[in-house]
């Protein structure tokens, strides 16, 4: 049984409950290379903890950079932290334009705008201590191109073009393990130093303001959610009880500049006369048991067309919700970094950097782990 308690909110009750959860952690590094793209850095690094992005790197500032307070005290695992980091890019960042204009080669490609996309991480049970997924996965121009197989330490091919390095890194065994190891020790050695530092903001719940939406009255109602985290969230619209599929039009999740989040969801459904009985707009968050609801109410759609002597309908939190508690994550076991985990990134890219560490790993050892593809 799980521990509760019951509070009452005027005629209302409202039981909480209080769940105790493992919980399933990310740290992944999104690398993109481009060209031709205006006002855009041809190379930019974010690095992502539970979805929420906490660095960041470009090719016009060259400063790898918090984007957290919280990030700073990385400085007590790693000696110079942020230089590292720093030094470290500048000397991948050309590795990556070298791959570039092979791949460019590849596709029969000279201008234009192009881009290679590198997403790079592991998922951590916070309970288990086990990993539960990992990542190095390639893309081209938006498109899948090419993957690591984490089980048969062999590379995936998704496009034709991705072949002719398939088989050049399916010879690599010093590669291969290496990515093994990356993504079954040293990711994870990462993610939970970045945890024990930053798991009081990571760890935190905040739920959301719930808004009706119209710009005229023949335009779609939209439910606007915004303020809650953590990311995995879900919107939708209910009629007579029932979730609703048709004519409902999602939006993306789009992060805020606080850390939050924000998303939508479209009615697009020509309402009856009885809609404001029938219809609901229902979110649902992750480590919160219970529904948020708002009711669709005409009166509370904020319309670009309501009569300026009409009162407007203000965003609001729904009244009734199910909070529960979150664990805090544990600080995981101290782990001495070897030379491997020495990269203060958490993701370093060569295996001349694994086998001497990143202050002896030259840009010609990262080139040759990376290898041209």
């Amino acid at each position: 049984m799980f521990p509760d308690a019951t509070i009452f909110f005027g005629h209302k009750t409202v039981r909480i409950f209080f769940l105790f959860l493992s919980v399933i952690h990310s740290l992944k590094y999104f690398q993109t290379t481009s060209s031709e793209i205006p006002n855009f850095p041809d190379y930019l690094v974010v690095g992502h903890v539970n979805d929420v992005p906490i660095s960041h790197y470009d090719s016009k500032n060259r400063k790898f950079e918090a984007k957290h307070e919280w990030m700073n005290k990385m400085e007590t695992d790693v000696a110079h932290y942020w230089e590292r980091l720093t030094q470290y890019n500048i000397d991948i960042e050309q590795t990556f334009k070298v791959n570039f204009e092979i791949a460019k080669e590849r596709f029969n490609q000279t201008g234009g705008v192009h881009m290679i996309q590198v997403m790079t991480g592991c998922e951590w049970d916070d309970e288990t201590d086990e990993v539960v997924d990992g990542w190095e996965h390639l893309s081209y121009d938006g498109e899948d191109f090419l993957s690591f197989e984490l089980q048969t330490q062999r590379w995936i091919a998704i496009q034709q073009q991705a072949f002719d390095t398939k088989h050049k890194w399916d010879q690599l065994d010093n590669l291969n393990q290496y990515w093994k190891h990356y993504i079954t020790e040293i990711c994870p050695h990462w993610l939970k130093k970045l945890m024990s530092h930053g798991g009081d903001f990571l760890m935190r719940t905040e739920l959301p303001v719930m808004s009706l939406l119209q710009k005229t009255p023949s335009s779609p109602i939209t439910c606007h959610v915004t303020g809650f985290y953590p990311y995995k969230a879900a919107l939708f619209w209910r009629k007579d009880g029932a979730d609703l599929y048709e004519d409902v039009e999602m939006g993306e999740t789009l992060p805020n500049h606080d850390g939050t989040f924000q998303m939508t969801a479209h009615l697009q459904a020509e309402l009856p006369a009885d809609a404001e009985d029938r219809y609901e707009c229902v979110f649902q968050l992750s480590g919160v048991e219970g529904d948020m609801v708002t009711k669709l109410d005409r009166r509370l759609i904020l319309s670009n067309e309501r009569d300026r002597g009409e009162p407007a309908g203000t965003p609001t939190r729904p009244d009734v919700f199910l909070l529960t508690s979150s664990l805090l994550l544990s600080r995981g076991r101290n782990q001495e970094d070897d030379a491997g985990r020495g990269d203060p990134r958490g993701a370093p890219r060569s295996a001349g950097a694994a086998a001497r560490g990143p202050r002896q790993a030259s840009q010609k050892q990262t080139s040759q782990l990376h290898g041209s593809v």
